[in-house]
């Protein structure tokens, strides 16, 4: 079974900086589309970013492009999400997910098999 750990969440003020990091058990993460995932109480999930299978390709969210940037660490067997410049509409629990399967873009819940417990991301202003 495949376990997604993840580590990094707090708050910051907004403009300010946090990485989040997802460490992997059970597989390699090389083989694995990966991707992000954000949620506030009474909003559906929304994608963040992902990163292909291989790692060549990343995807991201328009609200996010050019302030976050996915990529993964396969000698770590970690994921992880630098995000820059955030914003108070950044505030969520961010999620990682894996699957082995097919994504298209950033992917759907529902395409995704196995997920982290979250972190909690506060952005103050």
């Amino acid at each position: 079974q495949v376990q997604l750990v993840e580590s990094g969440g707090g708050s910051v003020q907004a403009g300010g900086s946090l990485r989040l990091s997802c460490a992997a058990s059970g597989s390699t993460i090389d083989g694995m589309r990966m991707a992000w995932f954000r949620q506030d109480p009474g909003k559906e999930r929304e994608g963040v970013a992902r990163i292909s299978a291989g790692g060549s390709a990343t995807y991201y969210a328009d609200s996010v492009q050019g302030r976050f940037t996915i990529s993964r660490d396969v000698a770590k067997n970690t994921l992880y999400l630098q995000m820059n410049n955030l914003k108070p509409e950044d505030t969520a629990m961010y999620y990682c997910a894996a699957t082995y399967l097919g994504v298209e873009r950033l992917g759907r819940p529902s395409d995704f098999t196995y997920w982290g417990q979250g972190a909690q991301v506060t952005v103050s202003s």
